[in-house]
Order: C-alpha cells, then sequence, then structure tokens
C-alpha cells in the first residue's frame, strides 16, 4: 500500500466570505499541489474541504497521513466526534444539528477507501508544508475576490 502525506489549510475572507484551501500531496519525494476557493464559504469547510480535494486526487487506497492545523477537522475523528455525529443522525451531544454534514459525510467515505490517520500541526508556524497549504488557500481566495473599486 503506497504511503501518502497529505499536508491541508483552509482559510476565509470574513466568516462567512470568499474562502479558499490548499493540498499537498506528497509519495516518494514528489508533490502534488492543490487548489481552489469558493466565493460564499467558512474557514471550517475549507478546512474539510482542502482534506477532501486531496483524498479524491489518490487512484488507489493509501495508507495516509493528513497533516492538519484544524483542531476541528483533526479531533473530528481523533477524538471520535464523528462516529458520535454518525451513529447519532448527525447530531451534537447537546442534540443540535452537527454542521457542515455535506462534507463530514463526504470525507467519512472517502477516509473508508484509505488507512487514514490525523495529526495536528501548529499553524502558521514552522511547518514549510502547512505554510505553503496556507499560501494556496489564500492566493485562491484573491482569484475569487473582485479587487476593491
Amino acid at each position: 500500500m503506497k504511503r501518502i502525506e497529505l499536508y491541508t489549510d483552509g482559510a476565509c475572507s470574513g466568516n462567512p466570505g470568499a474562502g479558499g484551501y490548499g493540498a499537498i500531496l506528497i509519495y516518494n519525494g514528489i508533490e502534488k499541489e492543490l487548489s481552489g476557493g469558493e466565493p460564499s464559504t467558512t474557514n471550517n469547510r475549507m478546512e474539510i474541504y482542502a482534506v477532501i480535494v486531496g483524498l479524491r486526487a489518490l487512484k488507489e487506497p493509501c495508507e495516509v497521513t493528513v497533516y492538519s492545523d484544524s483542531a476541528y477537522t483533526v479531533n473530528a475523528f481523533n477524538a471520535g466526534w464523528i462516529a458520535s455525529w454518525e451513529k447519532g443522525g448527525w447530531k451534537k451531544a447537546d442534540g443540535k444539528p452537527v454542521l457542515n454534514v455535506d462534507l463530514w459525510q463526504e470525507l467519512l467515505s472517502l477516509i473508508r477507501k484509505h488507512r487514514v490517520r490525523f495529526i495536528k500541526v501548529k499553524g502558521h508556524a514552522d511547518n514549510d508544508y502547512n505554510n505553503r497549504c496556507d499560501a494556496l488557500a489564500r492566493a485562491a481566495i484573491k482569484k475569487i475576490t473582485p479587487p476593491p473599486a
């Protein structure tokens, strides 16, 4: 099984507002950058979507280590939130609906095709790949945000 490293980041200009995501896939020293954005979204949606885009790019089942600075995304898996949400009909412990259910369901579907582990990295710090993903996400926002008149 191929071993892949996936670095991801999401960003938003306003929350909600224009958002972007960046992802870098690394396999055997080869890097592939992915990015894009949406005109109206949230930071959390872009963080989740970055992981989705990275996993979608894989052509076969892989062993994937996802590095993200999003506690929301990482804790959903590492703290077992997602399993509880799915089992509980996509409701949180307080009975309120889980936000971003569409993305969580797609991400779960993709993860089930691979062996995935999540590692939380410190954002905007000394991780070059995380910083590059942030730059990709911010550049994507600029592409979809018209300059001020």
